[in-house]
């Protein structure tokens, strides 16, 4: 049984940093994704960054380009998502998801493209 675990949520002022981490186990498959999502009260969960693990490539939404940063450390099966510059509208329930992928592309971000998720950890910014 794929799990993924996620933690590192918690509350900042607005311009502060989070790393939030996605622990995984189960998942056999070497090329697969790692993606973080997020989901706001009354919006529809969004892509926020992945990371094909076979290579190390990642992909980002536009609205944290060069804000965040996904990356992996495959000893511990752990993906992490650095926040910078965090904003008032960054507060959202982050998860993470994996799936078999064939790359960090535009389509990696789609929820339609993931089987397993995690729980959630909340993530507040305040202005």
């Amino acid at each position: 049984e794929v799990q993924l675990v996620e933690s590192g949520g918690g509350s900042v002022q607005e311009g502060g940093s989070l790393r939030l981490s996605c622990v995984w186990s189960g998942y056999t498959y070497s090329s697969h994704c790692v993606a973080w999502f997020r989901q706001a009260p009354g919006k529809e969960r969004e892509g926020v960054a992945v990371i094909y693990t076979t290579a190390g490539s990642t992909y980002y939404a536009n609205s944290v380009e060069g804000r965040f940063t996904i990356s992996q450390d495959n000893a511990d099966d752990t993906v992490y998502l650095q926040m910078n510059s965090l904003k008032p509208e960054d507060t959202a329930v982050y998860y993470c998801a994996a799936d078999f992928c064939i790359g960090a592309r535009y389509e990696a971000l789609s929820v339609d493209e993931y089987t397993y998720w995690g729980q959630g950890t909340q993530v507040t910014v305040s202005s």
